[in-house]
């Protein structure tokens, strides 16, 4: 695609859009409207227009370079900041094989961070450190439930120099008092129906898991796995949450995203990679509310797997571009409304040929203007 090769372009066919991937990050930097269904896209053989055909809308349009980016001022343009959210198994990670905490700390060493957010309150965080720095070992009994940090954390805080924030919103008569309500609920007869109900969606959340294995990161680190864990988590909000309070399911993941948020905002524009570590349970929550930020990059998990699972293994660059590689506001219309856009494709002198569900179209690259040069009776497909 135009410009030095860092960047790859995908056409979402099933929705509306094109996504411009960094190739050196492995983010994805835009995503482009152009039209429904945008089943065809072509780079023009000057390596410098792009071509998107759209087969519901029916149109053809040309993406828009961006104007090149301003100089800096003199005291430094503020840059996205990465988020990796990494959603950990706890106890698990001590026997898993594929999500040992041995895999841990080689994710969060190729992951690099700057900071990274924990799943421990601050009170309880600050204890801890004190301990760690005191005498090489924690005894704070909140945090020692938790291995990835244990063994994870602590030893690699002095190896990679990364700073801790502290994020949960977990309060220990909070959490005795969610354990003794749930107990009560599920022994009252008046409620059997209302606890049958859970037990339901409890169970279908497991089978819909159960789509893959319980410890495998891959699978962890999916949209699927969210949806799936989530057919539980609603119905225990609906049932619960009004008389758990600040232990409900909802309102303690908007008392953790309060303090993330905080850290986020803390450290805006500065370039950093954050680490978010939490119970993968709380990862669909957390990544719905961080894709509404425009100051952030999240970043996948998958990339940073395949790096350590490689036999030689090589860090990717981190940052990735925070200048547009398309004007996000403007595309060239090329066409009047096609009947149905099927295909395209370049002559060898950079004539374009589009193809629709009756008729051949060449289009004028400098006008716009398309002339029918053939048509098949069913139709060019």
């Amino acid at each position: 695609m135009p410009g030095d090769g860092r960047y790859a372009l995908v056409n979402n066919a099933g929705g509306s859009t094109v996504s411009v991937v960094d190739l050196e990050s492995r983010a994805v930097v835009q995503r482009l409207e152009v039209g429904e269904q945008p089943i065809v896209l072509r780079v023009h053989p000057d390596g410098e227009r792009v071509f998107v055909a759209n087969e519901i809308s029916g149109t053809l349009v040309e993406l828009v370079p961006a104007a090149p980016a301003s100089p800096a001022p003199s005291g430094g343009a503020a840059t996205l900041n990465e988020v990796v959210v990494l959603g950990v198994i706890h106890s698990g990670h001590e026997t898993s094989e594929m999500f040992s905490l041995e895999v841990v700390r080689d994710l969060v060493r190729e992951i690099d961070p700057d900071y990274w957010l924990t799943e421990i309150p601050p009170n309880r965080w600050d204890r801890a450190w004190a301990e760690f720095e005191a005498t090489g070992m924690v005894e704070e009994p909140r945090v020692r439930r938790f291995p990835e940090y244990m063994d994870g954390l602590f030893p690699l805080s002095r190896e990679l120099e990364f700073d801790v924030i502290p994020t949960a919103g977990w309060t220990e008569p909070m959490s005795d008092f969610r354990a003794a309500y749930l107990d009560a609920y599920s022994r009252d007869p008046d409620r059997a129906e209302g606890w049958a109900e859970y037990r339901a969606a409890a169970e279908a959340s497991s089978e819909a898991l159960a789509a893959g294995a319980a410890d495998d990161p891959r699978w962890i680190h999916t949209d699927a796995y969210d949806e799936a864990y989530d057919i539980r988590m609603r119905t225990y909000a609906r049932l619960f949450d009004a008389e758990l309070g600040p232990g409900g399911w909802d309102a303690i993941n908007a008392s953790h995203l309060a303090y993330i948020e905080d850290g986020l905002d803390r450290h805006r524009g500065e370039g950093v990679r954050f680490l978010l570590t939490y119970g993968a349970g709380h990862k669909g929550p957390f990544l719905r509310e961080l894709r509404k930020r425009d100051d952030i990059v999240l970043l996948d998990v998958g990339p940073f797997l395949d790096r350590i699972a490689a036999p030689t293994r090589q860090r990717a660059p981190r940052r990735p571009s925070t200048d547009p590689v398309f004007d996000s506001s403007e595309h060239r219309d090329l066409s009047e409304r096609l009947l149905d856009v099927r295909g395209g494709f370049f002559t060898p002198d950079g004539g374009l040929v589009v193809l629709d569900r009756t008729e051949i179209y060449i289009v004028d690259m400098a006008s716009g203007e398309h002339r029918v040069v053939g048509r098949e009776g069913g139709g060019p497909e």
